[in-house]
């Protein structure tokens, strides 16, 4: 049986832009034992994947921060034995970094990436055994099927899959609501906070609304517009795959580029995707469900410009 070993440790968009080739992975190797090597955050949602036979946790920006530490060293040992305990019939990089590049190094098989003039890092390319040619104009999830595909010496077909069963993450019917995705870890991603607040009154009208939050920040900004409408509340923290099963049940969301967006996307919830400091022809939504995106890079979409959207992709 074939062992397989994908790498794509973070950011949260990149770990869902990846899914499509790990489904095609399977598909094209049934048989095959699919490793994933993730950031120890993103681990929840990549065990998700119906196809992903096992999750490596890695932690390099814990240990970045705490670099001293001796636990940082012996959580590093840790990873690197788990890592070589097997030997792999292809380790895939899909990254594209430095970083990532080094652990495909230091696991034992072939190792494939994107050659020079398509990796993220140009350095990384010299870590893999065979570097493959994507054009770095084409969409995230596009160059990961691409770069899978060449891997494991198949042909991309169809429209792409993200693996996961939004029914079923759902679970039991509930008053339907819709999600508000106003942070972002970027901020020239941000949409402005009285934008949001004029949106949210216009939708409050006929939806109740959440407002999730990922830093303190943020969750002081989700409680300011909270305070303001009328049936908006802020759920509390929780992991990524608690996280996919409230965007499951949505009747929609609507969000700046950010990863819960895609992960919306790729659970085919109808969504408007806000874009202010990003070209969403390289990093929008991708998804079965209806989606609507508006501004681009530099260019600030108005609050009517986003309620059209939104009308669009729930009509």
């Amino acid at each position: 049986m074939p062992d397989i070993l994908f790498i794509k440790t973070s950011s949260l968009g990149d770990v869902i832009h990846h899914m499509p080739a790990v489904t095609e992975a399977r598909r094209n190797r049934p048989q095959a034992r699919i490793a994933w090597v993730v950031e120890e955050n993103y681990a929840p949602l990549a065990a998700l994947h119906p196809a992903v036979d096992e999750v490596i946790p890695v932690a390099v920006r814990r240990w970045r921060r705490r670099f001293l530490a001796w636990a940082s060293w012996r959580d590093a040992r840790r990873f690197l034995g788990r890592l070589r305990s097997r030997s792999y019939d292809a380790v895939i990089d899909t990254q594209g970094l430095f970083r990532s590049a080094v652990i495909a190094r230091l696991a034992r098989g072939p190792r494939h990436g994107y050659d020079a003039d398509s990796a993220r890092e140009r350095a990384a390319s010299f870590f893999y055994d065979t570097g493959h040619a994507v054009p770095r104009s084409e969409h995230a999830v596009a160059r990961n099927r691409a770069l899978t595909a060449l891997a494991l010496g198949y042909e991309v077909e169809g429209a792409p899959e993200f693996g996961l069963d939004r029914a079923a993450l759902a679970g039991v019917p509930r008053k339907p609501y819709g999600i508000l995705l106003h942070a972002t870890a970027q901020q020239g991603k941000e949409w402005p906070e009285e934008s949001w607040l004029a949106l949210a009154r216009a939708l409050e009208a006929e939806h109740d609304l959440l407002l999730p939050y990922g830093s303190p920040a943020e969750q002081a900004r989700a409680e300011r517009l909270a305070g303001r409408l009328k049936r908006a509340r802020v759920p509390i923290g929780r992991a990524l795959d608690d996280m996919a099963r409230m965007i499951a049940a949505a009747s929609f969301v609507v969000g700046v580029d950010t990863g819960l967006l895609h992960l919306a996307a790729a659970l085919g919830v109808p969504l408007v995707g806000i874009f202010c400091g990003s070209d969403p022809a390289l990093t929008g939504p991708v998804g079965a469900g209806r989606i609507e995106t508006v501004g681009n890079r530099g260019v600030t979409p108005s609050v009517e410009d986003v309620l059209a959207a939104w009308k669009r992709a729930t009509a």
